[in-house]
């Protein structure tokens, strides 16, 4: 991707992103990145080297313990990038999360060098930071509600639908084990729930396919 097209990308999905300097920065120093399905973007522990600004796709984050047990916390998609990321980043710290590719992703890789000298000079990035870190926040809070408050029947519904806007699609080609993993509950238990939203005609389950068929119509659903 040209420079100006890379800058046209950043206005038009990064409005915040308002003094022109910035946007020329960022631009110029910047690695326009395509990314395929199940890319490992970040690692818990490693270094990081780069922020993302993600231009189109969708980025799954998740926390792992010292278990290798891991919690999905949310998504990064066209026109955001991930808070953890940017905290770790300013603060000079490892990853404490791991972010992989869920569909095909576009994305610019912003070097922490160049981060750190805009994140000095240009309010418009303290805007975007402070607005990110407003969002994530808001979104982990609601997986602790989800966890404290929520049966896994809920939950799992949830997370189907989330998944589901994330990638725009009702089929999700999806292991019972991969949700059990981000839901940090058995596969059994998913399992078990997933027949049951079958016989209700909720979903329609496949070998490593969830077609989504009531759902997706709504955020608030009862299972009575």
């Amino acid at each position: 991707m040209e420079t100006q097209e890379i800058k046209r990308a950043i206005q038009r999905l990064f409005p915040l992103f308002d003094q022109l300097e910035l946007v020329d920065e960022l631009a110029k120093n910047s690695d326009f990145m395509q990314l395929p399905p199940k890319a490992e973007l970040l690692n818990s522990g490693s270094y990081i080297k780069v922020i993302p600004l993600v231009l189109s796709g969708s980025i799954k984050i998740f926390r792992t313990d010292e278990n290798g047990r891991e919690i999905f916390l949310y998504y990064v998609q066209g026109g955001e990038s991930c808070a953890i990321t940017l905290s770790s980043c300013l603060k000079m710290e490892k990853s404490s999360i791991k972010a992989v590719v869920q569909e095909e992703t576009t994305l610019l890789a912003i070097p922490v060098g160049v981060i750190y000298d805009v994140n000095k000079k240009y309010p418009s990035w303290h805007h975007f930071v402070f607005d990110t870190f407003s969002q994530r926040f808001n979104e982990v809070l609601t997986v602790l509600e989800n966890v404290v408050f929520h049966h896994m029947d809920e939950r799992i519904a949830k997370y189907l639908i989330d998944k589901a806007l994330s990638l725009n699609t009702k089929e999700l080609i999806i292991s019972h084990q991969e949700i059990a993993n981000d839901l940090a509950t058995s596969r059994e238990v998913v399992s078990r729930l997933l027949k049951q939203f079958e016989k209700k005609g909720l979903v329609e389950l496949s070998r490593g396919k969830v077609t989504i068929k009531e759902l997706i119509n709504s955020r608030k659903v009862s299972f009575n």
